[in-house]
């Protein structure tokens, strides 16, 4: 039994892997509809349950106590592509459909090698283990999704501003700046005053402005990290 056990949290890390794959062959099919919806709403689709097995392998290792090395890398690997290469492919593939040279899109692949030498980073950098040094590559998918969500709702801002939006957005991730974790130790609510903030205002966010909303959801945790003093107590799994 305890050999079986051991192989759900890789299994569940297997279907992060998957699913982040199902959401890059969407991103070059954005032009396309399949099973009565856009191929970027299926990459949101397919990131979206990345990010749920992504939080349930880490719960199922520390339930059923399966920590390993093997578990620890092949986590890293599907984020990667779930989490960077992904939304970097996302992005590109917007950029190339506009009118503007399409050697710009290329930058878009700042998203994953960013994300690559973040997670990097977060394997070895032993200051992580109750908050994050840097944007968590996760944070990064869901701003990305939030804003060609935005894009496809309103108009195309131009290369330039998407350019910024990149470099920025890939600078956050293997910055010094400390980000501190939404996971919950306790209920507390003195003790999570900033994670109760941004889930709230997740919600209102995504009520009013849709799946667009995520992106604003990042912005407000990026902001709160900045203004915050302290980090939170967790142990955290990016």
């Amino acid at each position: 039994m305890k050999s079986i056990t051991s192989f759900i949290p890789n299994t569940i890390t297997c279907l992060n892997l998957i699913s982040g794959c199902m959401a890059v062959v969407c991103a070059f099919h954005l032009d396309s509809f399949l099973w009565g919806l856009s191929a970027l709403d299926w990459a949101f689709i397919f990131i979206g349950a990345a990010a749920l097995f992504d939080f349930c392998d880490g719960l199922s290792a520390r339930t059923l106590h399966a920590y390993s090395p093997m578990g620890k890398e092949l986590d890293s690997l599907s984020d990667l592509v779930s989490f960077g290469l992904a939304p970097a492919f996302l992005v590109m593939n917007t950029m190339r459909m506009e009118e503007g040279p399409i050697w710009l899109s290329w930058f878009s692949l700042l998203i994953a090698l960013a994300g690559a030498l973040r997670l990097a980073k977060f394997n070895v950098d032993t200051r992580q283990t109750t908050s994050f040094i840097g944007l968590p590559i996760p944070a990064n998918a869901i701003f990305w999704i939030g804003t060609l969500a935005w894009l496809r709702s309103h108009s195309y801002p131009g290369d330039i501003v998407m350019l910024i939006l990149i470099v920025l957005m890939s600078f956050l991730m293997v910055s010094e700046i400390k980000m501190f974790s939404l996971k919950f130790s306790s209920l507390n609510f003195r003790e999570n005053v900033r994670r109760y903030t941004v889930l709230a205002a997740a919600v209102l966010f995504v009520i009013t402005e849709g799946i667009s909303g995520l992106a604003w959801t990042i912005i407000l945790y990026i902001l709160i990290s900045l203004l915050g003093k302290k980090t939170d107590p967790d142990n955290v799994k990016e």
